[in-house]
């Protein structure tokens, strides 16, 4: 599988912002020189880094980390028992999935 350059697509996102590098950290409030790090690919991106460029540039978290939908991303076998159906159970799995992305997406940290 391929690994995606976040730092590119982070680079691509501040372009098509019109946002200059320091713009990018004035409005996020990472310093410059992290921004440049992990734009380089000398540092990862930390979720709540991402959420805050995807807020600066006006892209979504996906975009910024090359992600698909969760329904692009999830494989999953199920077995249906007590007459529910597959379907019901793929939405149900999909809802839960979808709201642990949206959740890390928001940087909420998770408990356990």
């Amino acid at each position: 599988m391929a690994t995606t350059n976040v730092g590119a697509l982070i680079e691509r996102a501040r372009v098509a912002a019109g946002l200059s590098q320091r713009g990018l950290a004035d409005a996020t409030g990472i310093s410059q020189s992290t921004l440049s790090r992990i734009i380089s690919g000398d540092r990862a991106a930390k979720m709540p880094e991402i959420v805050l460029i995807a807020q600066a540039t006006g892209h979504t978290i996906p975009q910024l980390t090359g992600t698909g939908t969760v329904t692009e991303r999830v494989q999953y076998a199920a077995r249906a028992t007590n007459g529910s159906g597959m379907e019901g159970m793929r939405e149900a799995l999909l809802g839960f999935l979808e709201l642990n992305d949206y959740l890390d997406d928001q940087a909420v940290p998770a408990t356990v």
